[in-house]
């Protein structure tokens, strides 16, 4: 009997390690994971774009075309919000760390993108000016 308690008591004590990594980051663990980092992130295998995550919640977008748009993030709802400089409309999603990075689902379509963190970097992103060479 006490060969089959000890594994059920070390199952039990694995359960709320395993449920809280279906839960989505809140503010302040996001923050402590990005602050400072620029994220690289895929789609079905495949270059997706970089997110830079600059002093104060702002952040440096790209889709890794050497345009950038500088934005802000905040938590609303449980979800991290962003708004950049090109609209008003605020993009929300759940963070969850997965193996090594973060799973990014888009809450605004949770069906349509699910993005993965690729690599991350202490760099900053390289930008180009509008309009450059025109």
């Amino acid at each position: 009997m006490r060969a089959f308690l000890i594994p059920a008591l070390l199952a039990l004590a694995a359960l709320p390690l395993a449920s809280r990594a279906d839960e989505p980051l809140a503010a302040p663990e996001f923050e402590a994971y990005v602050q400072g980092k620029t994220l690289y992130f895929g789609l079905g295998g495949q270059p997706y774009g970089a997110e830079e995550y600059l002093p104060d919640r702002h952040v440096r977008w790209s889709f890794l075309d050497g345009r950038c748009k500088d934005g802000r993030w905040y938590e609303e709802a449980g979800m991290i919000c962003f708004v950049y400089e090109d609209t008003s409309i605020p993009q929300c999603w759940s963070f969850f760390r997965e193996g090594n990075g973060l799973r990014a689902v888009f809450e605004n379509d949770p069906a349509s993108t699910v993005l993965y963190e690729a690599r991350q970097s202490d760099e900053p992103m390289i930008c180009m000016g509008p309009d450059v060479g025109v």
